[in-house]
């Protein structure tokens, strides 16, 4: 399967990084090194990053914790890609747990596979930390 770069359903109407107040699932978030990225890209599925091998899951972040993840452990990385995922898509697997004070966090307990992405785009580093799109967070 191709990779995905900057895919949107924006052309249907459907803004990604905001979820309709009729929509019941939520959006959640990855960011991945662009060689990660990449590297999921190539094969269709990954099992995350070097944390999320030794964490044994796959550490996301929801619209409002995922500045302070990218703060907090790339902090001086420009070449990030964040990756937006629909939490229905990803069915049992899917758990939230606490973390960072005690937050709930999404944590995948399988592979992830790259047809599960709703969209992807580049998270540059600026000159006060990373920009992210218009609507996050």
């Amino acid at each position: 399967m191709p990779c995905r770069c900057n895919s949107s359903v924006t052309s249907a109407g459907i803004d990604p990084w905001r979820p309709l107040a009729h929509v019941v699932a939520m959006l959640i978030y990855k960011i991945f090194r662009r060689p990660e990225w990449d590297a999921f890209c190539a094969a269709g599925q990954t099992l995350g990053a070097p944390v999320d091998l030794t964490d044994g899951f796959i550490h996301f972040s929801t619209a409002a914790q995922v500045a302070e993840t990218a703060a907090r452990h790339f902090a001086a990385e420009s070449d990030l890609v964040l990756v937006t995922f629909d939490t229905d898509t990803l069915g049992g697997a899917l758990k939230w747990e606490p973390s960072r004070g005690g937050q709930l966090f999404p944590h995948l307990y399988r592979a992830l596979n790259l047809a599960e992405v709703v969209r992807d785009t580049s998270l540059p580093l600026g000159a006060s930390g990373h920009i992210f799109p218009e609507g996050l967070p």
